[in-house]
């Protein structure tokens, strides 16, 4: 017997397997497999169990059967070969995005010796009274071989002392890798609980404490927390589960958001949720974009949703998003449907990840909340998948494979019968225009709950304020009075700064030379924290110059400002306030967001400054001023979709304003106010924006006009890349019929991290034509034989940079 597997590597085929006896009956599809893979082992999944041998070729034999149920069904795998062919990335790096069961495998290295190191070995040790590193590591591989693990507690320099003998063709390594033992997670992150007391045998000193501590305090705790009472309690706990004395558990998550008892539907509420409820209620596929409002209480429609579908015997999803926006909204519905969530992002660990997927795989879980991975939960009785903020950007991953994970949503609650509600306060255009050509069905929330105003919106002209008080300021006078004004009153302002660092750049005052990173063609974002320069692509970081490197001059400026600047400068205007900065230098995983929403939550800060993961989602009722530092940012960058992200971020963060009960006010500072973007934000008017920009992109055939397709080609040498991108050019000239083909050009960053980058961008009226051309230009590269890195196809793009 034989089994098919896909491998996560870049290509595009299956490789075929031969099955041991011990296998032939076990292995499915859907399950995982141990395979070899050229000298390193892999763990592939299983897409077919045959008898057909391959011809004229010697097939290796499966290690391994990770998975003794499969981790993915038939809907499932049918699922990941559709988004492989689609969006043209290799199944196996599909089926590896699908299944965050990564962490339960322990992989490693094991060296050992090959015949001239066991010949060398013999020779060096012979007499040798003071070894050198390398007569000591080849004496221990002459005894056995061993892990990189240990070697590298032995030797400090391990790394180089064993790639310098493997060069030699001493040593030789072998890819090693087993099951996970649960129980060596940190023992913060472990919970333990008394289960059982000892038999006949005698317990060592450190276990008996521990275990009579558990019999005295019932129920579950922290073992960190324990170790401050009982000596040595995490070894002795391990030692105690192992026996079967003490159960040992991921800590589940915790969260912070308020229970809120369910709200009283308005008739606008109550007429969404009603025709949701119809279509619950009829079975079958329906497709609805739930426009609100912001602060018109979509999630309250969700969860009514949730409800109305688990009542029906059936399991429900909800997508964010971002990391972000998963604790708040998990927090709301774990009070509502308690244990029956399951939460899926990749802030979590690997273990608490995978113990999340496996309550939903085993149904303990009917309830997944999670981000853009999260379209992929292995969810028994699919009947309703919810998308809240459904145009963010973030659904798309931007590295293989390159999955819409709304798109991929609605495509799922297909196949399913399933409903999906995509809901947002302004829509992405495509969605929106579904909604006229009858894919979807709108739903509109004109106004906000409990008849709460929308936040006036106040347009702050900066070249204006520049004429006015010859000063280049980062706040407007409008703006410090406001937050002066919040202050004296006990209410609390958020702050946007969609640019992260304190300054964009450092230049030479003298030559006028910047100071770029080595890897890309970027310059280098100045963050005064760290006192250090950093590339935001690749995380090259370098010091600060004193002097400039091209010419010698001390005069260095320091140009621009970032989220990091914004808090500066307000902690000199305002040293009494309380101020905490919220982006992706102070946050760097899910507890440090919550840690800081929490505390401006509960009033432990009068100003929040950040990036846009504050813009979104958030309900914080004492918030009444949102202030745009600069709406300009983005607005300006070569991507057709740039006005209408920037007027999606401004209308967000407006949103944020006055969702208590007190009125808000949203000041908005640009050298742009005329910008039909600005305008229509200002306004919170999303019909007319959507008028404005559809005829832009009717004019200019983008989406949802046309499909697209962003051609990447890239090398580490220039002149390779610009070759390979002349020969599509040539390829695709002339293009085929109903496909317009822009470039080969240099892309708007022309290197980054070491390659340089050519694109080409692929227009069609016709999405078969397009998935037809783009399927022959991956055989041309594949017969031109270009390395597996150097074509990268994006499909439905949401940036061209």
């Amino acid at each position: 017997m034989y089994a098919d597997v896909s491998l996560p590597v870049p290509l595009h085929h299956a490789f075929t397997y031969r099955l041991p006896l011990t296998l032939e009956h076990r292995a499915r599809p859907g399950c995982r497999v141990l395979v070899p893979f050229g000298a390193r082992k892999l763990t592939g999944m299983v897409l077919r169990v045959h008898d057909v041998a391959v011809a004229g070729q010697e097939t290796r034999e499966v290690l391994r059967l990770v998975d003794e149920e499969p981790v993915l069904d038939q809907t499932l795998l049918a699922l990941g070969e559709w988004v492989a062919r689609y969006y043209c990335a290799p199944p196996g790096e599909v089926y590896r995005a699908m299944v965050p069961l990564a962490g339960e495998v322990r992989r490693g290295k094991q060296y050992s010796l090959t015949a001239a190191g066991l010949d060398t070995a013999r020779q060096l040790v012979i007499g040798d009274a003071e070894r050198d590193p390398v007569s000591q590591l080849l004496a221990l591989l002459e005894a056995r071989p061993l892990s990189a693990a240990w070697l590298k507690k032995k030797f400090p320099d391990s790394a180089a002392l064993l790639r310098r003998l493997e060069k030699r063709g001493w040593i030789e390594a072998e890819e090693t890798d087993g099951e996970r033992d649960p129980l060596r997670a940190a023992a913060a992150r472990l919970m333990v609980e008394f289960r059982a007391r000892p038999g006949e045998e005698r317990l060592p000193k450190a276990e008996r404490e521990l275990l009579s501590y558990l019999e005295l305090h019932p129920g579950a705790h922290n073992l960190k927390a324990i170790e401050a009472s009982v000596k040595h309690a995490s070894t002795a706990a391990r030692a105690l589960a192992r026996r079967g004395l003490v159960e040992m558990a991921p800590e589940p998550p915790t969260f912070h958001e308020p229970e809120r008892p369910p709200r009283t539907l308005n008739p606008h509420q109550l007429a969404a949720f009603s025709r949701i409820g119809e279509a619950l209620a009829t079975g079958g596929f329906h497709a609805f974009l739930l426009e609100g409002v912001t602060g018109s209480g979509k999630t309250e429609i969700y969860l009514r949703a949730i409800e109305e579908c688990l009542a029906r015997g059936r399991s429900a999803l909800l997508m964010v998003p971002e990391i972000a926006l998963t604790p708040a909204v998990a927090g709301q519905f774990h009070h509502r449907f308690g244990d029956s969530v399951a939460i899926l992002h990749s802030a979590f660990h690997d273990a608490e990840r995978a113990g999340q997927w496996r309550r939903l795989r085993t149904g303990a879980a009917r309830v997944a909340v999670g981000t853009r991975s999260a379209v992929f939960a292995p969810i028994t009785g699919l009947g309703l998948i919810v998308v809240d903020e459904e145009h963010d950007q973030s659904y798309k991953q931007q590295e293989t494979p390159r999955y819409h994970g709304r798109d991929v949503a609605v495509l799922r609650a297909r196949e399913a019968g399933a409903c999906v509600v995509l809901g947002s306060a302004t829509p992405a255009l495509e969605s929106r225009y579904n909604t006229e050509r009858g894919k979807f069905e709108l739903i509109l929330l004109p106004e906000r709950i409990e008849k709460r105003p929308m936040p006036e919106v106040e347009i702050i002209d900066m070249r204006q304020e520049f004429l006015e008080t010859r000063r280049n300021a980062t706040f407007s006078r409008r703006l410090v009075e406001a937050v002066k004004e919040r202050l004296k009153n006990g209410e609390q302002t958020m702050l946007l700064m969609n640019r992260r660092g304190f300054s964009s750049f450092v230049t030479c005052r003298s030559c006028g030379k910047r100071v770029e990173c080595p890897n890309c063609a970027v310059t280098l974002t100045y963050h005064r924290r760290d006192r250090r320069l950093l590339c935001h692509y690749c995380g090259h970081a370098a010091r600060v110059p004193s002097t400039c490197a091209d010419c010698g001059s001390e005069h260095i400026q320091f140009v621009g400002g970032g989220s990091e600047k914004v808090e500066d400068e307000l902690r000199q205007l305002f040293p009494e306030a309380r101020i905490a900065r919220m982006d992706r230098d102070t946050v760097s995983g899910k507890r440090h967001f919550e840690t800081i929403l929490q505390g401006f939550r509960e009033g432990a800060f009068d100003i929040l400054v950040g990036t846009q993961m504050i813009a979104k989602g958030h309900d914080i009722p004492n918030v009444t001023l949102v202030g745009v530092v600069s709406a300009d940012v983005g607005l300006s960058l070569p991507d057709f979709r740039a006005a209408e992200r920037t007027f999606q971020l401004l209308t967000q963060a407006a949103g944020r304003a006055g969702r208590g009960e007190l009125p808000g006010i949203v000041l908005i500072q640009t050298i742009n106010p005329e910008h039909y973007a600005i305008r229509f934000a200002a306004e919170q008017n999303y019909a007319k924006f959507y008028e404005k920009e559809l005829q832009f992109r009717r004019a200019m055939r983008y989406p949802p006009f046309a499909a697209l397709a962003n051609i990447l080609v890239r090398s580490e040498k220039q002149e390779q890349a610009y070759e390979w991108s002349a020969d599509l050019g040539r390829m695709l000239d002339p293009a085929p019929e109903g496909i317009k083909a822009l470039g080969p050009a240099e892309a708007p960053v022309a290197r980054i991290k070491k390659e340089y980058r050519y694109q080409l961008l692929l227009k069609a009226v016709s999405r078969s034509r397009l998935n037809e051309l783009l399927a022959a230009i991956q055989t041309y590269a594949a017969a031109q034989r270009w390395p597996s890195t150097a074509l990268v196809i994006d499909v439905d793009p949401v940036s061209l940079l």
